[in-house]
């Protein structure tokens, strides 16, 4: 079941030009697309899916100073001080509220390292309260038991995560930015050792700043461009429930539970010690680099399954990407081919590339591929299509055959295309 999302429209034209394009349409994505827009840059914030349709529409939404690490701590003061900022300026709700975050505990370790995290939140200008048992227990009379203690931030808040994303991407539309969604960023081009654009399903967006903000696909996209970036992936479920008859506090967190009050009212709810740990390439690869921390929280953890491995997120492979065609003249994409793997109408099969050894004329198919990708947006998996998965196995299968000469060609093809010698 989808997490529920305020919809937006995309930019009705992609443009081909940016002054900065960020890849990535969640929470950070957005924001950082609003905040570059308000100083007067043309920006291109590119989705492979729904803005906030992943991570970021099913978080607690807690905006949070305590219990921070204190490296962390002023920029979480300061973005405290940015989302009130935020809805004064552009008028857009996120749901956004000082409410105060509530800690309840009944283990002794946790409640003393709680204390100290108070007395260090003190010294630097955090509003932070040790609860003794007494209050504890009032201020969670909703759970039906009684605490030995508990930690109240009342400076602290919450935001919807359902419609805070969309909201900052409004927001950046609105000072000029470019939104463009169901469209994944494939690679970079770099010219003179810089970046020079940005590759993505529908064509090239000349560029030379661009912002990863990808989430969990953050370290598969660098994966492409030869870039280590550790990654792990827990997975966990979220549920969001009805308001039952008996009031609870807007954020509140257990070592069992933790509750988070939403703007329409209903609940998210989050199990604690449920996080699943997927086998996945990724995780493999990077295994070394997380076992430590994995090896200190256990007791909060399973072994996972298949799903990270479904979802594409933390494969091990290379994409597809422009390398594998053989662009003409007149292709305004350049060195990218949108993947209709040759069924538009009207493409030109060629041979050495593409979906069963043919490479669709990319003249024919960059006007059609959007009826495609419409037409299966019921098979859409995070941005990269079922059918996508096939086009970049159908481009590794044909690779083995082509001969020890087929890239050298792809490459000269690419050199003329971007003298201008066709």
């Amino acid at each position: 079941m989808p997490a529920p999302l305020t919809h937006i429209d995309s930019t009705e034209v992609m443009p081909q030009t940016a002054d900065a394009v960020i890849i990535g349409g969640g929470i950070v994505g957005s924001f950082t697309a609003y905040y570059l827009a308000q100083r007067g840059l043309k920006v291109v914030l590119l989705e492979k899916g729904r803005i906030g349709a992943e991570q970021s529409s099913r978080n607690w939404g807690w905006c949070r100073q305590q219990n921070r690490d204190a490296r962390e701590l002023p920029m979480a003061t300061r973005s405290l001080e940015l989302w009130e900022k935020f809805s004064a300026e552009t008028g857009e709700a996120t749901g956004f509220s000082r409410c105060g975050l509530l800690y309840l505990g009944n283990d002794e370790q946790e409640l003393s390292t709680w204390a100290r995290w108070c007395e260090f939140g003190r010294g630097v200008g955090v509003d932070t309260h040790m609860l003794g048992s007494a209050e504890a227990t009032e201020r969670g009379r909703a759970t039906g038991r009684a605490w030995r203690g508990g930690v109240f931030s009342p400076t602290d808040g919450t935001a919807d995560p359902s419609i805070a994303a969309p909201a900052a991407a409004r927001a950046a539309m609105k000072l000029g930015a470019a939104v463009v969604q169901q469209c994944a960023a494939r690679g970079l081009e770099t010219a003179g050792g810089r970046v020079d654009g940005v590759i993505t399903e529908r064509g090239v967006i000349k560029t030379g700043t661009v912002i990863l903000s990808a989430g969990a696909w953050a370290s598969s996209f660098c994966h492409q461009l030869n870039i280590d970036f550790p990654q792990a992936t827990v997975r966990q479920t979220a549920l969001v429930v009805a308001a039952g008859p008996e009031p609870v506090p807007d954020a509140l967190h257990t070592k069992g539970v933790s509750v988070t009050r939403r703007a329409s009212g209903e609940h998210m709810l989050a199990i604690s010690g449920r996080g699943r740990v997927d086998p996945t390439p990724q995780m493999l690869r990077f295994a070394t680099r997380f076992a430590p921390m994995f090896l200190r929280r256990w007791r909060s953890l399973t072994p996972g399954g298949l799903e990270g491995v479904r979802s594409g997120h933390e494969s091990w492979s290379r994409w597809a990407m422009s390398t594998r065609w053989s662009p003409t003249s007149s292709c305004s994409a350049r060195s990218s081919c949108p993947p209709c793997a040759g069924r538009t109408s009207g493409c030109t099969p060629r041979s050495g590339a593409g979906r069963g050894g043919r490479a669709a004329d990319t003249r024919a198919c960059r006007g059609a591929v959007a009826g495609i990708r419409e037409s299966e947006s019921d098979q859409h998996l995070g941005g990269l299509h079922r059918h996508d998965a096939g086009w970049r196995a159908g481009h590794r299968r044909t690779g083995a055959r082509a001969g020890p000469g087929a890239g050298r060609r792809v490459q000269r093809a690419r050199l003329r295309h971007r003298a201008g010698r066709g």
